[in-house]
């Protein structure tokens, strides 16, 4: 895509120079292991998805390219050493002994219906510690009658308005692993407005204009952010309309780098943080 300012390549040998120790490779972040992955004491802040178990989930509606997505990213787990289980079911949430296996659930579901007992398993996975991560509507459009499951995801998209648009996303957090030393980038997509979790903790934002709806002119969201559910870790971009967004470089290493971070729900200790977006005035 011609607005892109970096290569994939320059992107990478970029971040590797302002972020030492950030670049995602299996071969710096993990040793080789036979066992469940354990807590690390010589770098506890490197992720790693060697011998972790990952359940896709994919389904729904068909216009976010599922299944191009799962190309695009069940190679990249395989080859950081996870164990990837792919599934079109929402009855895999029953499954109970897969679900006592799983490190992480990436989902890719828009605009589905989920049964109570699918819903209720997922949710007491990710409560008791199952990392979830995933994108754009296949996470934030998935089950729009679900207010808890929307609880967890911690936003729900309500509108993109002009469609398919030109936008930059801005990285509001430069010391968070997930972000760090990634520049500011543009897009070429939905650029989602959504209702969120005042106690996300937001990583990258996008401002709106005037051009498709005045009345938002200025409006700053949320595009990426990190929360906890529970003991589980939740990671969500609103970049991903279709697969080719991830031909952006800062897009995927965003997406990589928060999969990566929710990867370690069972092995790191949960990140706190209060940040609300109200201030809070004490009388």
């Amino acid at each position: 895509m011609e607005q892109h300012s970096l290569s994939r390549r320059k992107f990478l040998e970029k971040i590797a120079l302002t972020s030492a120790g950030t670049v995602i490779s299996a071969r710096t972040f993990s040793q080789v292991s036979t066992n469940k992955p354990k807590l690390s004491t010589s770098n506890p802040k490197s992720p790693s998805l060697q011998d972790k178990s990952v359940l896709i989930v994919w389904g729904g509606w068909m216009g976010h390219e599922p299944k191009k997505c799962i190309a695009i990213f069940q190679p990249w787990l395989e080859e950081q050493g996870a164990k990837v289980t792919v599934s079109d079911t929402l009855d895999s949430y029953l499954d109970e002994e897969l679900m006592g296996s799983v490190d992480l659930i990436i989902q890719i579901w828009t605009m589905g219906t989920i049964k109570r007992p699918q819903e209720k398993a997922l949710l007491n996975a990710v409560r008791n510690g199952v990392g979830l991560a995933g994108w754009h509507g296949g996470l934030s459009d998935s089950f729009r009658n679900n207010v808890e499951y929307q609880f967890m995801v911690g936003g729900q998209w309500v509108a993109h308005p002009g469609g398919v648009i030109d936008f930059e996303v801005n990285i509001v957090d430069h010391n968070d692993p997930v972000t760090r030393g990634i520049p500011d980038f543009k897009m070429h997509s939905e650029q989602y407005y959504m209702h969120v979790d005042p106690n996300v903790k937001v990583l990258a934002t996008t401002t709106y204009n005037a051009d498709h709806a005045y009345w938002i002119n200025g409006c700053v969201m949320p595009v990426a952010w990190k929360k906890m559910y529970g003991k589980g870790r939740v990671f969500f971009s609103s970049n991903g309309h279709h697969a080719s967004d991830f031909d952006v470089p800062e897009a995927f290493e965003i997406t990589k780098r928060g999969i990566l971070w929710a990867s370690e729900s069972k092995y790191l200790p949960a990140e706190e943080w209060i940040q609300p977006a109200y201030p809070i005035i004490i009388c």
